[in-house]
């Protein structure tokens, strides 16, 4: 057995307990936030029941029944929001120089008070050297910053989509390619291995061969802003590809009635989308329609968010093009005519969706937390269970909207409204 060592003067001891104390927090940064016990009583947001949920070392240990007393309980617990299209927040984007762990870790905690627990860092298209240098940062941020536990890891939204104008959304054209796998294979060492999904569109030549060998990756495909054909979608959910990104947007204004991209995707079981429902995005009869022919367990709310979510209407730059921010929070392109993201939280699409739907909390919740944590395998949360994260949202519901009191991540309170 080794001697122990005993430190011999007062300056030495406190550089020693600095020395413990620094090992710890490397530790610390490793094994993600603070783990907290505690407990929360409220109404189960899935059956409305009244409830009591134990949670130590920040996982839930128990859901206890309660009897109701004379006080009035009307807020709501619900798992904490998942979005898995996030491109930024708090005036700060994963796609553009500069990016660093403070501003990532601004991001996380700005989500915190939209009830946002976990979220899929989103890159859109961009110049090879944006992608290389913010998945470093980006991996940074997992691997070693104790926040890190709520990002599980990035989703590259482009820069393999189509380059034809509507289809191609806002995405800058100069940076738009065809798939080039030795390409992605440098992003994917860049991340270290934390890229969990790619867009791709299905008719752009060589599509076909990268999306085998992302899937042989373990890498999720998307199909993201194409005019993919009838065959070219079912063959790549044969290969594998298990998500459309923003059904309904990323599509030209005018398209053929019969060949088109919704129709296949629509009609694809093994393909679940995710949709925007910021009241701009999506018109209401096409949310219903959506909802109606995949069902709640196979639509995935994402809030689409971008750097400018939050600021005032006015007119912004974004990427060498102007982007006008209306009054009702709408981001328009205007000399393309398109959508430039979003500027609402999840949690606007999981009031909307109940308005334009009719259908339950428990629906639109699971729609932003328990759909997205099957599809992307994130095991440890989306549902309030034992043994999963201690993530959670306490809300309650004002006039039509969903709002947000307090957010629990892994068992610590990090927002109180």
């Amino acid at each position: 057995m080794a001697p122990f060592f005993v430190p011999q003067n007062y300056s030495t001891v406190i550089n020693y307990i600095k020395l413990i104390f620094l090992l710890a927090m490397i530790q610390f940064g490793r094994t993600g936030l603070s783990q907290q016990s505690g407990e929360v009583v409220g109404q189960l947001y899935s059956d409305g029941s009244l409830v009591k949920i134990t949670f130590k070392d920040g996982i839930i240990t128990d859901i206890v029944p309660q009897t109701p007393g004379n006080e009035t309980i009307d807020h709501f617990i619900a798992p904490g929001f998942i979005d898995t299209q996030l491109n930024g927040y708090a005036n700060e984007s994963f796609s553009v120089e500069g990016l660093n762990v403070d501003k990532v870790d601004k991001i996380t905690t700005s989500l915190w008070k939209e009830g946002v627990t976990t979220y899929v860092p989103t890159y859109v298209t961009s110049p090879k050297t944006i992608y290389l240098d913010n998945l470093k940062v980006l991996a940074d941020y997992i691997e070693n910053h104790p926040n890190g536990g709520c990002t599980p890891g990035a989703f590259l939204e482009g820069p393999y989509i189509s380059p034809i104008d509507g289809f191609r959304g806002a995405h800058n054209l100069k940076h738009v390619r065809d798939p080039d796998w030795k390409e992605f294979e440098s992003f994917i060492k860049a991340s270290n291995n934390h890229i969990i999904m790619i867009g791709v569109a299905p008719e752009q030549p060589g599509a076909m061969d990268f999306i085998k060998k992302t899937l042989d990756k373990n890498i999720m495909v998307s199909l993201a802003h194409h005019n993919g054909s009838m065959e070219q979608v079912k063959e790549a959910v044969g290969l594998g590809a298990t998500v459309s990104t923003h059904l309904g947007n990323g599509c030209a204004n005018h398209i053929h009635r019969h060949d088109n991209p919704l129709w296949p995707q629509l009609s694809e079981d093994n393909l679940t989308p995710s949709i925007i429902v910021d009241g701009h995005h999506l018109r209401r009869e096409e949310v219903r329609t959506f909802y109606k022919v995949k069902g709640p367990e196979n639509l995935m709310l994402v809030s689409d968010a971008v750097f400018l979510s939050g600021m005032p209407p006015g007119e912004y730059e974004w990427a060498g093009k102007k982007v006008v921010m209306t009054a009702e929070g709408k981001l328009r392109m205007p000399d393309q005519d398109v959508l430039a993201g979003a500027s609402f939280p999840i949690h606007t699409g999981i009031s909307n969706v109940m308005n334009y739907t009719g259908c339950s909390l428990n629906d639109a919740v699971n729609m932003a937390t328990r759909v997205p944590a099957r599809v992307f395998g994130f095991t440890d949360r989306g549902s309030l269970e034992k043994g999963k994260r201690a993530d959670m949202v306490v809300l309650t519901r004002e006039n039509g909207k969903v709002v947000v009191q307090k957010t629990i991540v892994n068992g610590k309170t990090v927002y109180t409204k």
